[in-house]
């Protein structure tokens, strides 16, 4: 039986600058300024949309001081697509630029890793370097939706449709997974944080916020072994994205078409 073909969009809703130090573990003494993007993604096929990640708002960009062009859920609702039909979210990790919001989906399941939620609630959060990058408000809004049974837990891979799967890999946290898509170019791999940048992945170079690092480099492994090729995966946080890739819809949304390389 063939697969259904996904179109698969990144959506620009935030961006910071750094030094190239702070983005890998290994690194060499050559420090240059550098960005890190922030992005939600989305999945259509036919009338379906599917919601990879949710961002943050307003005020946790001011917080952690980040450069907030956009919130990423009124973009999607801009660009066309109605929340109301968003009825499957998948939330890669609990990190606050990852999970929040989700309090404006109020028709939405959310699928999580059972391990991620267990990580993001339990003892580990007294440590401030382990919840230094989750966002308790977020948490409680997953705990919220889980006493309304909008919660989908899983524990490893599963499949959320036909053409798409969803695989944990951890390292980065304990339960974070990454999205592959059958798409008209072939099977994409949406990594999320399992590679913040392309340079991540292909230099096997883990980036510093990791809980695991055996498994953040395992998750390099799968990642390759489930694109189509190394130019089928998407990174995290890349701004090359940006770049490589064409422009969709309006161009004050900084939406990218994943299946159309430039």
């Amino acid at each position: 039986m063939s697969r259904p073909i996904w179109e698969a969009y990144a959506l620009r809703y935030a961006t910071v600058q750094r030094r190239r130090i702070e983005n890998f573990i290994v690194h060499d003494s050559h420090d240059a300024a550098t960005n890190m993007d922030y992005f939600v993604w989305f999945l259509k096929s036919g009338n379906e949309t599917i919601l990879v990640d949710t961002g943050f708002n307003k005020e946790a960009a001011a917080l952690r001081k980040r450069n907030y062009l956009r919130c990423p859920i009124h973009s999607l609702r801009e660009s066309g697509i109605p929340l109301e039909d968003l009825k499957d979210v998948i939330i890669t990790h609990a990190h606050y630029d990852h999970a929040g919001n989700t309090g404006l989906l109020k028709n939405t399941r959310f699928h999580i890793q059972e391990r991620e939620m267990t990580y993001a609630t339990g003892p580990e959060m007294r440590h401030a370097f382990c919840r230094h990058a989750y966002d308790p408000h977020d948490i409680c809004e997953l705990v919220y939706a889980n006493f309304e049974d909008r919660v989908g837990f899983h524990d490893g891979a599963y499949e959320l449709r036909p053409g798409i799967e969803v695989h944990w890999v951890g390292g980065h946290t304990r339960g974070l997974q990454i999205v592959r898509v059958h798409t008209k170019r072939g099977w994409i791999v949406l990594t999320s944080d399992a590679a913040h940048y392309l340079e991540n992945f292909i230099n096997r170079s883990p980036f510093p916020i990791v809980t695991d690092v055996s498994d953040m480099l395992r998750g390099y492994e799968l990642i390759q072994s489930l694109a189509e090729s190394d130019k089928h995966v998407i990174a995290g946080h890349d701004p090359l994205t940006m770049n490589l890739y064409k422009r969709v819809g309006r161009e004050d949304l900084e939406i990218v078409s994943l299946v159309d390389p430039l």
